[in-house]
């Protein structure tokens, strides 16, 4: 969660506490609307932008379509949402032989539920053989567990050791929280999945979440714990093995981020997520997918930033809630 002290709505820094559902404070009535201009916030202040400084990790987004339904997806993935279509595997080729040139270390996938689309397990054998580290993204529920989906990852698993990782969503370490926000039944769907990534000699991490009211520290102690009961062999004070994401929530009210806030916050801008990477999508109806400048804002065109990796090398400006949530006051990042 952001700290106590947070940029106030005039952009200076203030001592605020959160209220007890963990939103801030409203706006003064009749403030001027934040997230509109790119290059200047509400109070006419520079905008904060991050430059690449180098591309890390490309993100491919599968489809927005999902086994499950999530109270609190931030995509709103679920059965029905295919506002992001299916990726192909040729249509993700040149972007493959693109970010090798230029140095990329990572791909990662996620969705929706990246075993979904039918291409993924080809589209992650593509990376493997081209010499990239892949994440996977999963729920390690049934789309995961076909039988010929696990044929191919333990071939792929077998093949290309040590370079490809699955990350589990859970999102609370006690099956009634997990439940509430993926359904009855997700919590005993998900171990089964972990336990068979496990035994079958997988890289497995863990991504979790922060609920309101619940503190970092709180949820690795709640973690440790669930670790142990089901014998899962991760250390949950390990990022590694745990990464914990701050709860999002569009419609709250965040402080813009300026320039000066990177000095007042003792925050590097090459520190956080866009400075590194970029995700590609396809859109419904669209003829190519397109690059933008962040995974968690698959929807806004603003964020739109060119259809090829190079065009989308220009700095990203901060001009989204999310970018305060969860990247600069949060401190999250989604890559690996």
């Amino acid at each position: 969660m952001p700290p106590a002290g947070v940029f106030a709505h005039d952009g200076r820094l203030a001592s605020m506490d959160e209220d007890m559902d963990g939103a801030y404070p409203a706006p003064p009535e009749g403030a001027a609307v934040k997230f509109q201009d790119p290059n200047t916030t509400a109070d006419g202040a520079a905008r904060a932008r991050v430059a690449l400084s180098r591309l890390e990790t490309l993100w491919v987004n599968t489809g927005t379509l999902c086994n499950v339904e999530c109270a609190h997806c931030y995509i709103e993935s679920s059965p029905k949402n295919d506002r992001l279509v299916y990726l192909k595997a040729e249509e993700l080729a040149p972007f493959l032989e693109e970010a090798r040139t230029m140095g990329t270390r990572e791909i990662g996938f996620t969705g929706g539920e990246p075993f979904m689309n039918p291409a993924a397990p080809e589209m992650i054998e593509a990376a493997l053989t081209q010499g990239f580290d892949v994440l996977v993204l999963t729920n390690a529920m049934r789309p995961m567990m076909r039988p010929k989906v696990q044929e191919t990852l333990v071939r792929l698993n077998n093949a290309h050791l040590a370079r490809l990782t699955l990350r589990v969503s859970i999102d609370h370490f006690t099956r009634k929280g997990h439940d509430a926000e993926r359904g009855a039944g997700a919590f005993d769907a998900m171990l089964a999945g972990v336990k068979w990534l496990f035994d079958n000699g997988f890289n497995v991490s863990i991504a979790g979440r922060s609920l309101p009211g619940e503190s970092e520290p709180q949820s690795r102690t709640g973690f440790a714990r669930l670790f142990e009961n089901e014998a899962i062999p991760l250390d949950a004070n390990d990022p590694h093995h745990l990464v914990i994401f701050p709860e999002m929530d569009e419609a709250r009210d965040v402080p813009e981020i300026t320039t000066d806030c990177w000095g007042i916050l003792h925050k590097n801008p090459a520190d956080i997520m866009c400075a590194t990477s970029r995700m590609l999508v396809k859109r419904k109806g669209a003829a190519a997918p397109v690059v933008l400048s962040c995974t968690l804002i698959p929807y806004d065109e603003k964020f739109e930033m060119g259809a090829t990796l190079a065009q989308a090398s220009a700095p990203v400006k901060l001009n989204h809630p999310y970018c305060a949530q969860f990247c600069v006051l949060g401190g999250a990042s989604c890559s690996g």
